[in-house]
């Protein structure tokens, strides 16, 4: 099978900070800086978490009010520094080009293309697209709307606040060898308070047999890293859809290179279709 691109990966917010420090986690920005390269599509989480250790910095407190208007103050304050260390550790041959996203571009069939053209225009030009949810510009009350309306008319409806869901869909829209989610953790685990029971390989001869074994799986699944995220059960939901259309989602910690994880020397889940 031939593929546009190698790899599409996501990096979740509680991955790129020091929750010890209220820091950023420069180590980590360093290491995919280091691997990152044309023909891979990077979807980042992180610009509200690293606005509100900005914000919190810079003033000795926290944001109050109303909380969609307080994600959307730090998620802007967090963008410039979030694309600003992607730029400081990718190498210096390379573009660097930041898509910001919402729901409705993955809802309207132009809308989709127009970004698909754009990510194959980077990869040709020698250029890393990083893709996040427009959160500074994105009301929850309008959205809920549109997406409801979307549903009354019978169409398939991608939300892709949750950027687990945005790098699938964007695996869906382009075709990639594999789908590399990263987190805090080494993967998927049958029991999330016990690390040796991490489920290594989600396999079947066929796309129905792994849709089986990852319905199973889900059944272990509780919990997420911070308020507001979906957890083990979402990522297994979402990975569902590249699976089955040819490719290998691998889910791992990001302390891990990625070529570590693409290699299998490094602790991870990998699904697919064998």
């Amino acid at each position: 099978m031939q593929y546009e691109f190698e790899l599409v990966g996501k990096i979740g917010s509680m991955a790129l900070i020091r929750r010890e420090d209220n820091d950023i986690d420069y180590n980590i920005f360093s290491r995919l800086g280091a691997e990152l390269r044309p023909g891979m599509i990077w979807v980042s989480s992180g610009a509200a978490e690293i606005g509100r250790l900005d914000y919190m910095k810079r003033t000795g407190r926290e944001l109050s009010g109303d909380p969609e208007d307080v994600k959307t103050d730090y998620a802007a304050q967090g963008q410039v520094l979030l694309m600003e260390q992607y730029r400081r550790f990718i190498a210096q041959a390379y573009g660097v080009r930041q898509l910001l996203v919402e729901h409705q571009h993955f809802n309207d069939a132009e809308k989709r293309e127009h970004i698909r053209r754009a990510l194959l225009r980077a990869r040709d030009q020698g250029a890393i697209p990083i893709i996040n949810y427009n959160d500074p510009v994105s009301d929850e009350e309008n959205r809920k709307w549109e997406l409801t309306h979307l549903r009354l008319q019978g169409a398939q409806v991608h939300e892709c606040v949750d950027n687990d869901e945005t790098a699938a869909v964007i695996a869906g829209l382009v075709s990639t060898k594999v789908l590399l989610i990263l987190t805090s953790t080494e993967g998927i685990y049958r029991d999330p308070h016990d690390p040796s029971t991490l489920v290594r390989e989600v396999t079947g001869a066929d796309p129905e047999e792994v849709a089986r074994k990852v319905r199973e799986l889900q059944r272990c699944c509780v919990g997420a890293s911070r308020a507001g995220a979906n957890g083990a059960h979402a990522k297994l939901e979402y990975a569902l859809g590249p699976v089955l259309r040819g490719t290998t989602v691998i889910i791992g910690n990001a302390r891990h290179r990625i070529s570590s994880l693409l290699s299998g020397e490094a602790p991870c889940t990998r699904i697919g279709v064998y």
